[in-house]
């Protein structure tokens, strides 16, 4: 499992974004790499390219064309998937103003399980934020422990944010 957090800027000073738990739980397992990459409207990075060139890739984000993960389907994901960690607002605009985003396959999450991050306002339905995102997906590439792991993760992370409220 190889995945890109595509971040927006502000999301690097938020104490609510779960990027920087992902990315860091993610780099303690061998079965998954995360890079993380700071988006630029004019300026793509580089390495990002140079991954969406040379590995299969996909985007996972709700969209009307998505192909839908299930267990089944997630046996043929692409090798590198690329995660947008923003607000949903911010999402659209990402997705709206990179082309190179726009010629990937997307896929989207179906779960029946409702976030539980609840930190943010203007919360997607049926969405979820980047954390409870990868858990998903590592429970659908078959790897338990990494998914108990950012559980786990997730857990710490709203029970700090609920005392310090």
């Amino acid at each position: 499992m190889i995945i890109t957090l595509l971040t927006h800027a502000t999301e690097l000073h938020k104490p609510s974004n779960t990027g920087v738990i992902t990315h860091r739980r993610l780099s303690n397992f061998p079965e998954a790499q995360c890079h993380r990459v700071i988006w630029q409207r004019k300026q793509p990075d580089p390495a990002l390219l140079q991954r969406l060139g040379a590995l299969s890739s996909g985007l996972l984000y709700p969209s009307p064309t998505a192909i839908p993960l299930t267990n089944h389907s997630a046996l043929e994901l692409p090798e590198h998937l690329v995660l947008i960690d923003s607000t949903w607002q911010q999402a659209r605009k990402i997705v709206n103003h990179s082309p190179y985003l726009q010629s990937l396959p997307a896929y989207s999450l179906n779960t029946d399980t409702p976030s539980r991050f609840t930190l943010r306002r203007n919360q997607v339905a049926g969405g979820l934020c980047t954390l409870e995102t990868v858990t998903e997906l590592a429970r659908l590439q078959k790897l338990p422990q990494l998914a108990e792991a950012l559980e786990r993760d997730l857990d710490q992370l709203l029970a700090q944010a609920h005392h310090g409220r």
